[in-house]
């Protein structure tokens, strides 16, 4: 029965290799090496490589902290290791509740509720506040999750926008054309944006949304997918709104499993809101939350981030991201500008990219390569993910194997 499909399929990846956007099977870690001898850890790897991981995204590189993994193991010696039902019935455990109510405090809104992951949390707010009178306007190069929650919600090709990068004219042009046509309209943009390291102007944002808010008889929703802004950007960790000094953001969701190294989502706003979505979001009421042991490893994570280990955490993520982004730049590599420690490096060619990550890869370095449709055709990437936990062995060795591999692709001279 699958023997058509599987032929077209088949084409599909051929081509797919062909122009240097195959994946390929996903490479395996099989161990993690202690820091050691001025490095800081590594992985290993099924064809036992050992590796230093220039891919992750656990900014705080907490993800392997004994706390954190005692705190996990103590609530599922408690309640299991998984919830057993969704929320309504029995899935809702003591760590669920503590860690909705610590995240809540953390960004000082009045309530929070978790999902599975970020994704889910992104499909799972759109839809229930989208109806037949909802405009919704969406930054050109936000997140995957987003793009399909506004699908997943049924937007109409007439009732939704999208602007150019980062452009407040084009916002502006977006809610002109909007005004007079809908009754509610959503602004939802990636905080930090993933490929590229750059920001959402927030500010701008939130004062646009202010001004225009009376022209629409139910408001303007304002939704920040702030993932990769928790634990790695502002000097508390608390995300683009922190950078940008704007705390008029209706309604947040991102991950706990970036800076917080443990995994699931978020999503914290007012009280009602936080009640409308428990009610009606898909993506919350049929589907089983994060573990207790998840939950609780979470806690444990924001209790680091929200102290004073904390700050020294972000300041050393702060230093190691400002030593990289310039030594990158003096061996002659060009990069987006940012502070944020997503580091891309921009190579313009999918083959030559997909070898210096293979380069890159026999000298010890771990970094994965990002090419259309993940980026525009032409900016062809090597994202580089910087951690609080590098040392200053591991960054120096990084530079080195950069620009050795960069010489060796005629990318430097």
């Amino acid at each position: 029965m699958l023997d058509k499909l599987t032929s077209v399929l088949d084409a599909k990846l051929k081509l797919l290799e062909k122009e240097g956007r195959l994946k390929g099977k996903e490479k395996v870690i099989v161990d993690i090496v202690p820091p050691g001898d001025g490095f800081g850890r590594k992985i290993v790897m099924s064809d036992q490589r050992t590796l230093l991981n220039f891919a992750s995204n656990s900014y705080l590189g907490i993800s392997n902290d004994p706390r954190l993994i005692k705190a996990a193991h103590e609530a599922d010696l408690k309640f299991g290791v998984g919830p057993g039902a969704v929320r309504f019935i029995s899935g809702t455990q003591e760590p669920h509740i503590e860690l909705e109510k610590k995240l809540a405090e953390f960004y000082k809104t009045e309530a929070a509720m978790i999902f599975s992951s970020a994704y889910a949390a992104n499909c799972g707010i759109i839809a229930p506040l989208v109806d037949k009178d909802t405009y919704i306007i969406s930054d050109e190069l936000n997140h995957n999750s987003i793009i399909m929650a506004i699908r997943f919600a049924g937007v109409p090709r007439d009732r939704k926008k999208i602007y150019a990068h980062c452009d407040m004219d084009k916002l502006r042009k977006c809610i002109d054309e909007s005004v007079g046509n809908g009754k509610r309209l959503i602004i939802v943009t990636d905080g930090v944006f993933s490929m590229r390291g750059d920001y959402a102007p927030l500010h701008y944002i939130a004062c646009l949304a202010e001004e225009y808010d009376p022209k629409f008889e139910e408001g303007i929703i304002t939704v920040v997918d702030d993932s990769h802004g928790i634990g790695a950007y502002g000097k508390t960790g608390r995300g683009t709104g922190e950078v940008t000094q704007e705390d008029r953001i209706d309604i947040i969701t991102a991950t706990l499993g970036k800076g917080l190294g443990v995994d699931g989502g978020f999503i914290v706003s007012n009280e009602k809101v936080i009640e409308y979505l428990r009610e009606t979001s898909p993506l919350y009421v049929y589907s089983n939350p994060i573990g207790s042991g998840v939950a609780g490893a979470a806690l444990k994570a924001l209790e680091i981030l929200d102290s004073h280990e904390g700050l020294r955490l972000l300041e050393r993520l702060r230093e190691n991201t400002e030593y990289f982004r310039k030594g990158i730049n003096q061996i002659g590599f060009k990069t987006i500008e940012g502070i944020h420690p997503i580091v891309p490096i921009l190579i313009g060619d999918a083959i030559k990219a997909k070898q210096m990550v293979f380069d890159l890869y026999q000298r010890g370095i771990y970094v994965v390569a990002l090419t259309y449709p993940v980026v525009p055709r032409g900016q062809d990437t090597i994202r580089v993910q910087i951690l609080a936990s590098h040392t200053r062995h591991d960054l120096d060795y990084a530079l080195k194997s950069f620009q050795e591999t960069g010489k060796k692709e005629g990318i430097l001279e």
